[in-house]
């Protein structure tokens, strides 16, 4: 297990689960509530307790380290989720306020992207809003390096948005560039791949793996054939795995205020240069981002990128203040009942 990860911390908190019937396990796969996960002993089905909703946020999802029962005779049972290190999530579609865990446990978590056709720099900022809230280290693959006549153009335009993440390019064709993912697939370490259909993450994952995950080619309309349709944890020969997953249609935030300032930091750093502390950056004196933008050292695009995601950043906030409200006066209306239902002697 020390080769997928397991280590003092997870060990730690596995202690109070202490049990003859209960091993720690890793979850390799989530299929419609069932679970594959991985022992000490190898693969094997299991099932979650029906205290683990499989709606909730703290639902087992792949790459999870939990606690698995066994019994002699029936199916083996997922008792609980050992705390995770990192956790990559998305906002749940439909608009409702609710996480859903994408990938839990990876070291580093990696946006693939093929450079044909030529990537849009706005999906990748949208993207790396959700990798800097993860706690893994974020980083981006380039893909079909061997189908552009010059891949390293595209690479410094994806950099330019990329401050502090590093820029790898890549050819599943050719074997190029992958000499430098090997360090995020080392023993103990887990790479997760994150991106749109067609990207390459499967031809990635087999590249690094040694697997044989099946891949398609995009279509016509540059569109991406679906090919990974669930979340899978990939064991790398000698230590290491890879994490999988589909190609992503959408990227709802869920949680994205540090991020948007860690991909916007040089908006964040011309806001802070305005005449004004309550500057609009509209028509207000002094601005400096309207100077960028005059200028030509900030581009409309990547403003125009920041203001969106800044303002569902702002949106998600007030929801999940909300959220908390509502739970804080259900909970004070439970109290104050059974303060009714049960009062003090004497009263």
């Amino acid at each position: 297990m020390l080769a997928l990860g397991w280590g003092a911390d997870l060990g730690a908190a596995f202690e109070r689960y202490r049990d003859p019937a209960v091993v720690p396990a890793r979850v390799t796969r989530v299929d419609r509530g069932r679970l594959l996960v991985l022992t000490a002993a190898g693969p094997t089905d299991a099932l979650p307790t029906p205290g683990l909703a499989a709606e909730s946020r703290d639902a087992p999802c792949t790459g999870d380290w939990v606690v698995l029962r066994r019994t002699p005779d029936g199916p083996s049972f997922v008792d609980a989720v050992l705390p995770r290190r990192t956790l990559l999530t998305r906002a749940v579609a439909g608009g409702e306020s609710q996480a859903q865990p994408l990938a839990a446990n990876a070291d580093a978590i990696a946006l693939v992207e093929g450079l044909d056709p030529t990537p849009s720099l706005s999906r990748i900022e949208r993207l790396l809003v959700l990798l800097w809230e993860t706690d893994a280290t974020p980083l981006i693959v380039l893909t079909k390096a061997d189908l552009v006549p010059d891949p390293w153009a595209i690479a410094d335009q994806v950099a330019g948005v990329a401050a502090g993440v590093e820029v790898y390019v890549v050819s599943s064709a050719t074997g190029d560039g992958y000499a430098g993912l090997e360090p995020y697939v080392g023993f103990g370490r887990t790479l997760a791949l994150l991106g749109r259909s067609g990207a390459g993450k499967s031809s990635l994952t087999n590249r690094l793996t040694g697997a044989d995950l099946a891949t398609q080619s995009i279509r016509e309309d540059g569109r991406g054939r679906h090919t990974t349709v669930r979340r899978e944890l990939v064991a790398v020969p000698g230590g290491g795995a890879v994490l999988d997953t589909p190609g992503l249609r959408a990227a709802g935030l869920w949680s994205a205020e540090e991020g948007v300032e860690r991909v916007f930091g040089d908006i964040e750093a011309l806001a802070s240069e305005c005449r004004f502390g309550d500057c609009g950056h509209e028509s207000e004196p002094g601005c400096a981002v309207q100077a960028a933008l005059a200028d030509g050292r900030l581009e409309d695009r990547r403003w125009q990128s920041y203001r969106k995601l800044l303002r569902e950043a702002e949106w998600i906030a007030s929801r999940t203040d909300h959220r908390l409200r509502q739970e804080r006066t259900k909970a004070w209306k439970q109290i104050h009942l059974e303060m009714r239902r049960n009062p003090k002697p004497g009263r």
